[in-house]
């Protein structure tokens, strides 16, 4: 591809980054779990791999950019740039033993580039949201000598990742990473307590945690080559428990209204007080068994020790240790065929089980997901329409708690182009 294609690259940049930064700042959530913690954690799967239950720490898929695993980088073709974006739509019913809600969510998802430098370095550069806060729950309670006493607790924001990543293969088959993550957003946490009776004074408590800060985690891959273009792929990350500066503010005010008037009170300010938030230990591996340009079956477990984390002081009560499980294939019955559409086409499919951070009362909160998609070829070119659905449920309704039910379509678009290529002309 010639100048004309480089520039349009360029272009769709251009367009898409503004976008996908304005969106890291509107909710991907409207969980009422994502009320603990840092919220709703995002997967680590991008675009491809989504519909495969999210397994990808192994995968080495030379047409994809994988930012879960930073040693991936290297599989790049060394004449390729990669630009891919993505969006989600999530569909979800929030169910407890008398009542239910509905909530739908729609949002820019990613924004990712990948190329090589060299025959055996890489990079790319990407923006996730790492995790995300809105909910809006109400409780009422009849309190003797009071009446009806309305507790609102209502949150929004999200925090996200701004990521540089670089690969190297020092030895042929063997390929280690590292991702430099800047981590920044601000999650706002309110509760508003009102009163029936108008003469009692209500209260409002206004908190708002910013994090902005560097950190680093680090990824290897070793590929085993089998016959007949087979291979076996081994994948590891890891992070050391990061910690990332955080600015902590909190009003406290309470007010009565009467004859239109406003009495009002503040009860505690604080300003935004400088700390440390630590991020938990992460570790995860993963196999992938491939045959190119045919078929890949991957299989990932993930862990983030959450429940060890001085979290805002001390340890919380709602959080454990994330453990997750996926496992997740694609089959393409024939890449290069000419008269067959259908067949050039690539079907995946994926399931995932996840331990979720969340724990309340000692039932921790689990995530089971079924997910299935496809990877549409774009004519005359390498760059891919991927589409996919994931149907799954969270929770449960026993012990007061919420059971979500959700759908998620997620439709993202990897351009290709062939870069640094040098012309001659005979």
């Amino acid at each position: 591809m010639g100048r004309v294609s480089r520039v349009s690259f360029l272009i769709a940049g251009l367009l898409f980054i503004p976008a996908v930064l304005f969106a890291q700042f509107n909710n991907n959530t409207t969980s009422p779990y994502s009320r603990y913690g840092l919220g709703d954690l995002q997967p680590y799967s991008l675009g491809r791999s989504t519909a495969m239950g999210g397994a990808s720490l192994a995968s080495r898929y030379k047409m994809q950019i994988n930012a879960a695993n930073p040693a991936s980088y290297t599989s790049l073709d060394s004449l390729n740039f990669i630009f891919e974006f993505g969006l989600e739509g999530k569909f979800s019913n929030h169910e407890t033993e008398t009542s239910n809600m509905k909530s739908n969510d729609i949002n820019f998802k990613y924004f990712a580039m990948s190329f090589r430098i060299t025959d055996w370095m890489a990079t790319s550069l990407s923006l996730t949201p790492y995790s995300d806060v809105g909910y809006f729950v109400t409780s009422v309670a009849d309190m003797e000598n009071v009446g009806n006493v309305y507790t609102t607790y209502y949150g929004t924001g999200t925090i996200s990742n701004a990521r540089w990543g670089l690969a190297i293969e020092p030895i042929k088959n063997i390929s280690v990473g590292v991702n430099l993550n800047y981590r920044f957003g601000k999650l706002d946490r309110n509760t508003e307590v009102t009163f029936a009776d108008p003469s009692f004074y209500n209260v409002q408590r206004y908190s708002t945690l910013r994090i902005r800060d560097f950190g680093l985690d680090l990824g290897a891959q070793a590929t085993l080559p089998l016959k007949n273009d087979k291979s076996l792929t081994f994948g590891l990350v890891f992070a050391n428990s990061p910690e990332y500066t955080d600015f902590v503010s909190d009003l406290i005010q309470k007010n009565l209204s009467y004859g239109g008037a406003l009495d009002q009170d503040t009860l505690h300010s604080s300003d935004e007080e400088r700390g440390e938030l630590a991020f938990p230990v992460t570790l995860g591996g993963g196999l992938s068994l491939a045959k190119e340009n045919v078929y890949e079956i991957n299989v990932d477990y993930y862990h983030e020790g959450w429940a060890n984390v001085d979290f805002l002081g001390g340890k919380s009560n709602f959080l454990t240790d994330l453990n997750k499980f996926a496992i997740g294939a694609e089959w393409i019955p024939d890449k290069f065929s000419i008269r067959s559409f259908i067949n050039r086409v690539a079907y995946r499919a994926g399931f995932k089980y996840e331990q979720t951070y969340h724990t309340f009362a000692g039932q921790h909160i689990n995530d089971f997901g079924i997910s299935f998609g496809v990877g549409l070829p774009l004519y005359r070119s390498n760059s891919t329409l991927n589409v996919s659905a994931e149907l799954g449920k969270r929770g449960t309704k026993e012990h007061n708690l919420v059971l979500e039910k959700y759908a998620k379509v997620n439709v993202s678009v990897s351009l290709h182009d062939l870069w640094f290529m040098q012309r001659r002309i005979e």
